[in-house]
């Protein structure tokens, strides 16, 4: 963001699911958000993308309909073991998240400002693409 702005997330391994995302203003953590995934609800899909990690990916209040720019973004999200990769595109570049413990993480670098919410991708071991974000009724595709 802004400023001497940025945001720390952190992830436990066990148990998995769990996560914190905390905002740096001025030296000073504010803004502490916690959250858990559900381990195996019905229709889970192999790649979830946390809902509330848009802090991260998006200027809201800061840019008041302008961003500064460039901005650095991030993006995360929890993986079955069956995920081998995942990959973010967003503002025109496409980003190699890694992946290790359950978990995703994407970021990159916007240079221009964007409409769209980054684009997530998921695959197996062979190639085979196992989820996309396009596809998923949860995942809000344009920003506000």
């Amino acid at each position: 963001m802004p400023g001497d702005t940025f945001h720390v997330v952190g992830v436990r391994e066990h148990p998995a699911g769990m996560r914190v995302v905390c905002t740096i203003e001025d030296g000073k953590a504010s803004g502490i958000s916690t959250g858990a995934g559900d381990a195996d609800p019905p229709g889970r899909s192999p790649v979830v993308p946390d809902l509330n990690s848009g802090d991260l990916f998006r200027q809201t209040a800061a840019a008041r309909g302008s961003w500064v720019l460039p901005f650095r973004w991030a993006v995360v999200g929890t993986v079955d073991p069956s995920v081998a990769d995942v990959s973010v595109s967003y503002g025109g570049a496409t980003r190699q998240a890694v992946v290790k413990h359950g978990w995703f993480v994407a970021s990159g670098v916007l240079r221009r400002q964007v409409t769209v919410a980054p684009r997530i991708k998921g695959y197996d071991a062979a190639g085979k693409l196992v989820y996309d974000s396009d596809q998923d009724k949860y995942w809000a595709r344009t920003l506000p």
